[in-house]
């Protein structure tokens, strides 16, 4: 039998021995639940006790309820009941008096549990049973499961970085760091507002920020995931960053996992893929870079959810992505981007090859970038074949070429034939017009081919007109012909014809 309770009382009093005992709203806690209750009134308020109540961990809410009857009032019963377990999750015990009190009021039962927003058993409207009893057999994990997926009620205690030695991943590491000197900046000169955030984030009511890199390691979590084709250096450099920033660092291994996947493919089919360097096809070898980095986005997201847990501490992690808005123009990056916030918006790589004032390696508040993180080029760790390949080289353009290709795609809407003309002027004095030819037509197959990644991408910061999003940005198509038939001939032929003139010219000049 469900028995709603009823406790409340609010005030204080002082006793004879003049020590004083708080009184207030009260829930019971066990040691599987924590149960709590408000009377009749209380479920028609505009600020019900079972909000703030299911806030602070209350799965289960009782009501006591002295509900006369009103024409259609007890379909509003109904939705408040529903509404109130619906947005913020949890069991609701609704009784309600029967009979007719001598009055001219009829109270007229209908008693209800709910759960998560649906009804699970109710009773009967005008019953003439003196007792009605209500049962359901309810999980409290379904509760819990529920409001897990409410985001409003998640709020993230941190943020998970792979961080892979590479200067996109240290970029958004910096952005972090950055982000914490300027609260710790903010407190210092006494703004309570962001004091009350960081409290609520690293869930501690007394603790106030003062080092910007005792704060990034409670709110940033970074990992460098290493497999068979990583180099010691570039973990050196995840490493020695780490160390700079004051994250929470962590080193794994993800070849038992690539293995253990490559296993099962070989088990079904008995066929075992191999890479370009071991004598694979293109097909296998890019299979196998994409399996890395999808074994290594599981990992990110299990270790967002549970490394607080492993270290008895609440909430989950942000995943942090750090590609660069050029790769993503021209497709090299995964579809369903292993993140769930993209701080570097349109960052691009070759922006941060930059020198400080002094010719050495910009400072980010005091931090020194670790010995060829700014100043080498993002390195490709999924291929077998040494000497490891810079990203550019394995995509066959450079990062400035990206950023050229991308920006008049982008802003000025250039197609094939047109980014062509334009480019014959802009590199005439390093390229020639076939070679001109060759890098538009390699930039908008690979762009065609995989622009439709650009529709699944991680939610980034809105910086400048040269952004990867495209749902709000970009309503162009996102399928193409990725032969561009009529645009590449029209390229053709405009380079024989200037090809030929060349000739002319030289014979002429002979």
């Amino acid at each position: 039998m469900l028995l709603p309770l009823a406790v409340w009382a609010r005030g204080s009093f002082r006793n004879r021995v003049t020590e004083t005992v708080p009184f207030g709203d009260a829930v019971l806690s066990t040691l599987d639940t924590c149960i709590g209750s408000e009377v009749c009134e209380e479920l028609w308020t505009p600020h019900s006790p079972h909000v703030d109540m299911g806030l602070d961990g209350v799965e289960i809410f009782t009501n006591a309820s002295g509900s006369h009857h009103v024409l259609r009032k007890a379909h509003a019963r109904v939705d408040l009941v529903t509404m109130a377990t619906t947005k913020n999750g949890g069991i609701y015990l609704l009784a309600n008096q029967k009979g007719c009190d001598g009055d001219r009021l009829y109270y007229d039962g209908c008693a209800l549990i709910a759960m998560n927003g649906s009804i699970f058993a109710q009773g009967s409207q005008f019953s003439l049973d003196d007792v009605e009893v209500l049962t359901a057999t309810l999980d409290l994990e379904d509760v819990r499961s529920y409001r897990a997926e409410i985001s409003s009620r998640n709020l993230a205690a941190g943020f998970f970085l792979p961080l892979s030695g590479g200067v996109d991943s240290g970029a958004t590491a910096c952005l972090v760091y950055s982000m914490c000197h300027q609260v710790c900046e903010a407190v210092k000169h006494g703004s309570q507002e962001v004091l009350a955030d960081v409290r609520t984030i690293v869930n501690q009511t007394s603790y106030t920020p003062q080092d910007p890199r005792e704060l990034c390691g409670r709110i940033l979590t970074t990992c460098y995931m290493a497999s068979e084709n990583s180099s010691q250096e570039t973990c050196n450099r995840a490493g020695d960053l780490a160390q700079q920033i004051g994250s929470h660092h962590i080193r794994l291994n993800i070849d038992p996992a690539v293995k253990a996947i490559i296993g099962i493919f070989c088990l079904v089919t008995g066929k075992s893929p191999a890479f370009a360097a071991h004598g694979g096809s293109s097909r296998e070898s890019l299979a196998l870079q994409n399996v890395q980095a999808r074994v290594r986005m599981v990992i990110a997201y299990l270790f967002a959810q549970l490394s607080l847990w492993s270290r008895g501490a609440p909430g989950r992690l942000l995943v942090l992505g750090s590609a660069n808005v050029d790769e993503s123009t021209s497709g090299f990056s995964k579809i369903f981007e292993s993140a769930k916030l993209w701080p570097q918006g349109p960052g691009r790589s070759e922006s941060l090859d930059a020198q400080g004032p002094d010719g050495q390696a910009p400072r980010v508040h005091g931090i020194r970038s670790p010995s060829g993180l700014l100043h080498g080029n993002g390195v490709f760790f999924l291929l077998v074949q040494p000497p490891r390949l810079p990203d550019q080289e394995d995509m066959g353009v450079t990062y400035a070429e990206l950023s050229v290709y991308g920006r008049l795609r982008k802003i000025a809407k250039m197609g094939p034939y047109s980014m062509f003309c334009k480019l014959l002027y802009m590199w005439k004095d390093v390229c020639t017009p076939r070679q001109v030819a060759d890098k538009v037509k390699l930039f908008f197959s690979k762009y065609s081919t995989n622009r439709h990644k650009m529709t699944t991408l991680t939610p980034a910061y809105h910086a400048e007109s040269y952004s990867p999003d495209d749902n709000r940005f970009d309503l162009r198509p996102f399928l193409y012909n990725t032969r561009w038939p009529w645009q590449f001939r029209c390229i053709e032929a405009q380079v024989l014809q200037l090809e030929r003139r060349q000739h002319q010219d030289l014979d002429g000049v002979d």
